[in-house]
C-alpha cells in the first residue's frame, strides 16, 4: 500500500485562527502541533484538526498547501468548511 500525504487545517482552540500544513504522518504532525514542537504554532494551542485531504505524491500535497494558503486558496477554504466556520 502507497503512503499518503496529506494537506491539513487546524484551527486554534485559543482564538480560532487557522493553520495550514501538510505533512506524511497526520497523527504524529498534530500532536507536535499541540505539544508546542511548532514555533509558529506554539503560542495558539490547543488546535482541533478540521479538515484535511490526502495526496497520493508528496509535490501535490505541498503545492495544494500552498494553494490553500493563497487568496484564492482562503476564499476556496471558506467555502468548503463554510458551515462549520458559521457555527464557531
Amino acid at each position: 500500500m502507497s503512503n499518503f500525504y496529506y494537506t491539513y487545517i487546524l484551527q486554534s482552540q485559543k482564538n480560532n485562527s487557522l493553520y495550514i500544513g501538510y505533512t506524511s504522518d497526520l497523527k504524529k504532525r498534530f500532536k507536535q502541533h499541540n505539544n508546542g514542537k511548532n514555533q509558529s504554532t506554539k503560542p495558539f494551542r490547543p488546535y482541533k484538526l478540521i479538515f484535511y485531504e490526502a495526496f497520493l505524491n508528496r509535490i501535490d500535497a505541498k503545492h495544494r498547501e500552498e494553494y490553500l494558503k493563497s487568496g484564492f486558496g482562503r476564499r476556496s477554504i471558506n467555502k468548503m468548511i463554510e458551515k462549520y466556520l458559521n457555527n464557531i
